[in-house]
């Protein structure tokens, strides 16, 4: 049953790349300024569902909705101006271009400006006059988070943000996302790292073999590190 209040919701999806299912008969809600992280081992299917909700995959059975309308065949450009943005774990920030050139290509009306961005990421304004290309790993991952920002989006979908950065940036960032949980943005999260997964997120869904294994408070895995490891199947080598 859809629920009135949710911002997105996955139906019943099953989904991936040609004829290859990776995702099936995925069933999520997610409400409005609600942030939820999704958590699993590699290759599970996280972020196959990020790249399903952008309309980036194949869709076999099941509909995405977005406040309530059916967006399963919508190209991924009606799906942004809807409400959705995107940064994925590659950022595909514009190399030749500044940083206050990156972010202002994006701008959509909306609360969500240039110095807004910069008040999130003190570091992009230090640097706005250097070129994406410029920039170190932890930058270009704030530079994308930041030029998603501007297009003002209902739903702000994150893929593995922290991967492949220092611990000190991974906690500069983990801060300035936390600040994003308070604003008037809906957040999915994906991330390996499970600490800071259940950490920023009051709710934390957990993905085995393309499905939803667990979708429930992130209290409730803290609390429990057995079972979070069983969930997550851990196993070490």
């Amino acid at each position: 049953m859809a629920d009135a209040r949710s911002v997105l919701e996955l139906d019943g999806v099953s989904a991936g790349y040609g004829e290859t299912v990776v995702l099936e008969n995925v069933r999520l809600a997610l409400g409005e300024r609600e942030t939820l992280s999704i958590i699993g081992r590699n290759g599970v299917g996280k972020s196959t569902l990020l790249a399903t909700i952008m309309g980036h995959t194949t869709l076999h059975r099941g509909q995405v909705r977005l406040r309530g309308a059916d967006i399963s065949r919508m190209p991924v450009y009606g799906r942004v101006h809807g409400g959705l943005a995107y940064v994925p774990q590659e950022r595909e920030i514009f190399p030749s271009l500044s940083v206050r050139e990156n972010i202002e290509v994006a701008v959509q009306p909306g609360a969500w400006t240039v110095e807004r961005v910069f008040e999130l990421f003190p570091r992009l304004q230090e640097r706005q006059g250097n070129r994406g290309n410029q920039l170190s790993g932890g930058e270009q991952q704030m530079l994308a988070i930041g030029r998603a920002l501007v297009g003002n989006p209902s739903v702000l979908l994150m893929d593995e943000p922290s991967e492949g950065l220092a611990p000190v940036i991974v906690e500069e960032l983990a801060r300035a996302v936390r600040r994003l949980t308070e604003t008037e943005v809906a957040l999915i999260l994906v991330e390996q790292n499970t600490r800071i997964a259940l950490d920023i997120s009051p709710r934390t869904v957990v993905m085995d073999r393309g499905q939803v294994a667990f979708d429930g408070a992130s209290e409730d895995l803290r609390r429990d590190p057995a079972r979070l490891d069983a969930l997550i199947g851990v196993a070490k080598a």
